[in-house]
């Protein structure tokens, strides 16, 4: 396991820009349309999130383990999550719920305005503020706290997306959505869906699209 301060592996053989790409395409042949998410994610090396020893796996499309039982989402779920977020219009200011390593949080701030992510685990905030911290990104916000209760005090959001299933949308967040936002999250238990929300001067639309699998979300903080 590597130390907080131990260079990751950069640059050659499963962990370069040419795999990087190879994703990218593959993505595109999954349905992926959006150019500017497609661009966001060859932008962000993957590898740099996951243990030297899962490094060759980075650009496979898989899930795959961060620690305190929890996984790095599959690109093609991020880059979906993101681009029914994203599909007509900007991202704005985002709320994330669940950090984990911090990938799909370095994703959405080369797309959105602002990043505020919340992180319930302290130890693994600590290793996504690790893993982020050579990448610059000046408008991405980390928070250790409960990601049911939202971040009020910067809300108004403009998206919001959800790393973690939920048995129903929680009622603080749709509170935090702006007017015209969006939030997309993992709906149910046994069974899950992609479920995107949408407010509007009448209320919440809702549409469900993919069948996912995602970690329960939690409440408190570790």
């Amino acid at each position: 396991m590597n130390r907080l301060n131990q260079p990751k592996p950069q640059g050659i053989g499963m962990t370069s820009q040419r795999t990087r790409a190879r994703m990218v395409e593959r993505l595109r042949r999954d349905g992926i349309a959006d150019e500017a998410v497609l661009s966001a994610m060859g932008a962000v090396p993957r590898h740099v999130f996951l243990e030297e020893a899962l490094a060759s796996r980075a650009y496979d499309d898989d899930a795959l383990p961060i620690g305190f039982s929890q996984t790095i989402s599959q690109p093609y779920i991020v880059a979906r999550m993101i681009e029914a977020l994203h599909d007509g219009r900007e991202l704005g200011k985002v709320l994330e719920i669940g950090t984990g390593c911090g990938y799909q949080a370095a994703v959405l701030a080369h797309l959105a305005t602002e990043v505020y992510s919340i992180e319930r685990i302290a130890p693994l905030l600590v290793k996504a503020r690790a893993n982020l911290r050579g990448l610059r990104l000046g408008n991405l916000r980390l928070k250790h706290g409960d990601g049911n209760l939202g971040l009020s005090d910067a809300a108004p959001f403009d998206s919001i997306i959800i790393a973690a299933a939920t048995r129903q949308v929680p009622q603080s967040l749709l509170q935090q959505m702006a007017l015209g936002g969006r939030m997309i999250l993992p709906l149910g238990t046994s069974v899950q869906v992609l479920r995107l929300v949408e407010r509007t001067r009448s209320g919440y639309n809702e549409t469900n699209l993919d069948a996912v699998r995602f970690v329960p979300m939690l409440t408190g903080v570790e």
